[in-house]
């Protein structure tokens, strides 16, 4: 692993609501994870939590340009992909860090 980084990482997390699994599901893999693709970032991971406090999904999206989280932080688009993806979750909330390779939170 580099300690240089090597491009920028867009970190959410949140709970998926248990009854909204399957919409949930259907909504990230359709809309969600193509839509942050046409806008310049890829989806490196998707962690599930079984256990514990923390949230239950960390998803991970990855760009070696800064311009393109710049841009998708002010689009509407993001905007209202987030206001969707709240149908089906709770406690959502996202950070952008130095993207190093492998796991981070």
């Amino acid at each position: 692993m580099s300690s240089e980084p090597i491009g920028f990482k867009l970190l959410l997390s949140y709970e998926v609501n248990p009854e909204s699994q399957q919409d949930y599901y259907q909504f990230v893999m359709n809309s969600y994870v193509p839509t942050m693709q046409a806008m310049g970032l890829q989806m490196s991971e998707a962690w599930h939590t079984a256990y514990g406090d923390a949230p239950n999904r960390l998803v991970g999206f990855v760009t070696d340009k800064e311009e393109n989280i710049m841009s998708l932080l002010k689009n509407d688009t993001w905007l209202r992909l987030n206001e969707q993806l709240e149908e089906y979750v709770t406690d959502f909330s996202y950070k952008v860090i130095p993207y190093r390779g492998g796991f981070q939170i």
